[in-house]
């Protein structure tokens, strides 16, 4: 009786740890009332900023730390999310996961040396890096909190 209860107690606890769950970063937050990516740009309209709490794909990661990610909103275009005061970093193997973020999206006209570093974060060559000679007007993303969904 006594093996039966403890081979019992083993695979319940074997399969807690290996069941997997959201992950959370930075504040814990929830999914409740997220709009999909693909509606933010929509939803803002003509405002300069707003708060939001979002839901879509990941695209991309900075893959010399986790400290940010492009996230998928409409017409193949995407939006970079980064993390409050670099308070926190998410995986860099997330890209194809859905993530629900929480925090302030606003629009922003990104420097040619900002929009270079970004690309040398995410690995492109040194020919891609020198073809970025432009600002560019983009939607961006300050993030209080991430779940990264299972």
């Amino acid at each position: 009786m006594k093996k039966v209860l403890l081979t019992t107690l083993f695979a319940v606890f074997a399969l807690g740890a290996f069941a997997q769950s959201d992950s959370y970063f930075g504040e814990k937050i929830s999914d409740k009332g997220a709009v999909a990516a693909t509606e933010l740009p929509k939803k803002m309209g003509s405002k300069e900023k707003m708060t939001a709490k979002v839901t879509g794909t990941v695209e991309s990661v900075c893959q010399a730390k986790g400290c940010w990610m492009k996230v998928k909103t409409t017409d193949g275009q995407t939006m970079r999310v980064s993390f409050k005061d670099y308070g926190f970093f998410v995986p860099k193997d997330i890209a194809g996961k859905t993530v629900v973020i929480d925090g302030e999206a606003k629009m922003k006209t990104t420097s040619v040396a900002e929009l270079q570093h970004y690309a040398e974060d995410a690995g492109k060559s040194k020919e891609e890096i020198a073809k970025i000679t432009e600002p560019k007007r983009e939607l961006t993303f300050v993030a209080d909190g991430v779940i990264v969904k299972k």
